[in-house]
Formats: C-alpha cells, sequence, structure tokens
C-alpha cells in the first residue's frame, strides 16, 4: 500500500492577501504586537461584532485590552497576537479568520465547535440586514473549477493525504468519511458507519447476482459491505490513489476481490449499465455546472429497472461553500441546494422516490471525528506540522457547526427510471429490523 510522505505547507502570513481580492480599504498601522491599540482600531472590532449579530464573543488584542459585544454576555474570546491580524480580520472574515487560527495569530478561549456553532447562527441572522457589498465583499470567491483534469487535483489535495491520517479518526470498520445513521444515539462510530451502508443497501433493494456501479468509492467499504451482505458485482471509480491502495488490499484481505473491480478512473468515463447507480459523498465534487452531464452518466448507466442513490451534503438554499474550505480544505467543493439537486434527476428524466435529511446525524458524526482526532494531535503533528494539525481541527469543528446550525444539510435522494414500475409499495423494508449491528 502507496504512503503519502509529502507535508502540509504551511501557508506563509505574507501570502494572505493573495487570496483575497476583495479588501477593504484601511490603514494598517505597524504590525507591533506590544503596542497599545487605537482607537479606530477597537470601533472596527466593535463594528465587526455588530455586522456579525453580536455573538457571544470577546476579542482579547495584543497588548491584553478587550472589546466586548454591546447585546449579549461574552461566552468565549478570540485573542489577537497583533495588528495586522485585526486588519485581516476586519478585511474578509470569512478568508482571514480560518488562516489566522491555522497559523496561531488568532487563539480562542472557549470549546471550539460551540463558538463556531454561535458565530454561524449570529452571522446567518445578521447577514439578512447586510448591504448587498458587504456581502459580496465578505462571501464572494472564485471555486475551483471540476473539470476532468483540475478535479485530479482537488481530489489529490485532500484525500491523498496519506492513509494513516484518515485512519487515526475515521471508524475502523470501513473508513467511511461520509455521514454516519444514529439510528440510536447511542451507537458507536463504527455502528452507526455499518448502519448507513445497510441502509443505503435497502434502499437500493439490493439482490444477490445485482451489478452496481458506485461513482466516489472513498476507501472502499461500501463497495466491500455490498459484495459481503449483499452478494453483489461492483465496478467502484475513484481518482485517488491512497484510497484505492487502500481499498484494494482491504478487498484482498477479505478475498472480496473477486466481486469488486476498484476502477481508477474519472466518474464521467463509466461504462456498462447495471442495476444500481450509488454515489455517497461525491456530488459535493461534482460541481454544479456538471449536473446535467451527472445526471445523463446514471441514465445510461441504469438498466430499465435499476434504482440509483445519490448522497451529499447541501444547503437549504443555492450559496457559495465557505471561502477558507474551498481554498484551503476542500478545492472545488459545492454542497448544492435541493433544488439544484434536483437538476441531476431532471436531466435523467428521473422520478424522485425518497428524500431523506441526515443533518443531524452528521453533526453527531463530526462530533465523534472531532474527538478522536483530538485524541490523536500529536501524531497529526508528527505526521505534518501544527499549522495543519490546527486547520484541520477548524475544519472538523466548523462542520461539525454548520450542521448544528443548519446552514448544511445532508440529503440522501433515491430515484429510478420514469416508467419504472418494479417499485416497493411502502417503506416497510427498510426498518423491518435494525440497520446497525449488535457488535461492528
Amino acid at each position: 500500500m502507496t504512503q503519502s510522505t509529502s507535508k502540509a505547507q504551511p501557508l506563509q502570513n505574507d501570502d494572505l492577501n493573495q487570496d483575497q481580492p476583495h479588501v477593504l480599504s484601511i490603514p494598517v498601522a505597524e504590525s507591533q504586537p506590544d503596542r497599545a491599540p487605537h482607537s479606530y482600531e477597537r470601533w472596527l472590532l466593535a463594528k465587526l461584532l455588530r455586522m456579525t449579530g453580536a455573538p457571544p464573543v470577546r476579542f482579547r488584542l495584543w497588548n491584553g485590552e478587550e472589546v466586548e459585544p454591546e447585546e449579549t454576555t461574552p461566552e468565549f474570546t478570540l485573542c489577537l497576537s497583533d495588528p495586522k491580524a485585526l486588519y485581516q480580520l476586519v478585511s474578509n472574515p470569512n478568508l482571514a479568520f480560518g488562516d489566522l487560527y491555522s497559523s496561531g495569530r488568532l487563539q480562542i478561549e472557549g470549546h471550539l465547535p460551540d463558538l463556531m456553532t454561535s458565530l454561524y447562527r449570529a452571522v446567518h441572522q445578521a447577514k439578512q440586514r447586510w448591504p448587498k457589498w458587504l456581502e459580496t465583499l465578505w462571501r464572494n470567491h472564485n471555486p475551483r473549477s471540476t473539470s476532468v483534469t483540475d478535479a485530479k487535483e482537488n481530489i489529490h489535495h485532500h484525500y491523498d493525504l496519506g492513509n494513516e491520517f484518515y485512519r487515526l479518526w475515521l471508524d475502523e470498520a470501513e473508513m467511511q468519511y461520509t455521514c454516519a445513521y444514529y439510528e440510536k444515539a447511542d451507537l458507536t462510530l463504527e455502528q452507526a458507519q455499518l448502519a448507513k451502508l445497510e441502509h443505503v443497501c435497502r434502499k437500493l433493494c439490493l439482490k444477490p447476482g445485482q451489478t452496481v456501479v458506485e461513482a466516489g468509492c472513498g476507501w472502499g467499504g461500501l463497495a466491500r459491505y455490498m459484495a459481503r451482505e449483499y452478494g453483489v458485482k461492483v465496478h467502484a471509480y475513484n481518482i485517488s490513489k491512497e484510497q484505492l491502495a487502500y481499498a484494494r488490499e482491504e478487498a484482498r484481505r477479505q478475498q472480496l476481490d473477486h466481486l469488486i473491480d476498484y476502477v481508477e478512473d474519472d466518474y464521467r468515463n463509466i461504462e456498462g449499465q447495471y442495476d444500481a447507480f450509488v454515489s455517497v459523498g461525491m456530488l459535493e465534487h461534482v460541481g454544479k455546472e456538471n449536473y446535467a452531464e451527472f445526471g445523463e452518466i446514471i441514465k445510461r448507466s441504469l438498466k430499465p429497472d435499476g434504482m440509483a442513490l445519490v448522497h451529499s451534503i447541501g444547503r437549504n438554499r443555492p450559496m457559495l461553500m465557505n471561502a477558507w474550505i474551498e481554498k484551503r480544505i476542500f478545492p472545488g467543493a459545492y454542497p448544492p441546494s435541493i433544488g439544484e439537486f434536483m437538476a441531476v434527476c431532471e436531466a435523467g428524466e428521473f422520478s424522485v422516490l425518497d428524500v431523506e435529511n441526515l443533518r443531524l446525524h452528521y453533526a453527531h458524526t463530526l462530533e465523534d471525528w472531532f474527538t478522536r482526532f483530538q485524541n490523536h494531535e500529536d501524531r497529526v503533528t508528527e505526521l505534518y506540522d501544527e499549522h495543519f494539525t490546527r486547520a484541520w481541527r477548524l475544519y472538523l469543528a466548523g462542520s461539525m457547526a454548520a450542521f448544528r446550525a443548519g446552514g448544511l444539510q445532508l440529503f440522501q435522494v433515491v430515484f429510478t427510471h420514469g416508467d419504472n414500475n418494479s417499485l416497493p409499495s411502502n417503506r416497510h423494508h427498510l426498518y423491518t429490523k435494525p440497520a446497525a449491528p449488535e457488535k461492528p
């Protein structure tokens, strides 16, 4: 199995503004950490607190002075190390918050996921009162392309970090980097991830001997589960070398390689027809400009009585991905609204059979991931560096907060050809027995 030996390169502070084409024109004083803040610097922070909905946050400046919101009691403290950090934060908080935290120039006192949840809720209310220019200034950015060529680089950036890194905090059962299914609140992460795989298989009405194509297979856990538990043959497509190396080794170890073909190729090159089409956690990488093509690919790949399931992070309304996450963590990512999601189904003239929103299940999943990540932060820092560790800590905490606050959703959509009449008459097959095993 190939392991990545490259280390994440910390961002240089001088490079931050190169990624901020929209910045306020503010006179930046010399960055002297021990000097007293100017009155307009305190005014800027007070203004920032008001514009973001007066979250329960105080700012502690580089000399120990504090700025608090007028309307709420502070529950968290953000510590700025120098004047330039203040100006970067005010100019573009959507991007600079993550960069400053990752570099250690913004320190946080308080529980990080709770802070991010409070910030998201406050900003959601406040932005309804923002002038258009401010929303454009703070939110506008250009997501990276998801063309065939660029998609490889996007996936390499996020998924080819080395399998050891992901093994530290994902489930031990099948290395699932997607939303688990907590049909009971006390399930372990391993049980909940296996329950998710079972839930997906039941929705697809799989039967022994059928064929399945999977677009974006991650570390191959769903393909192995389908082959092992349902006796189907799976063609699973992926363009991440690290993930495919792990998937193939596991399939051989479990003696399932005769049922699974892990294909190193882009989903756009899927060939053949299958009884089921499944994609779990890949639509976020497709790019909405490619949804019609994605729908056509599913249409040509699905037999007349075949079933399809697509599982994706989403939104309640169209909105760009957070600029920092898209630029630093998840290049090319775009979570669709449910209306945008339906463009995939409309392009293939499909009948939508079932839509389920697992938002709170993803919040629970991220809580488990975050806890495990924190337990292994020393090892993460050994593999990469402190900057990388802080960035991923923020990414996981912020994602958890976004699902808690309702900024992100998790859609699971089942559909089929419009003239397929070989369908279950109810949902009884989904709940005849618990999806989660008693023991993982």
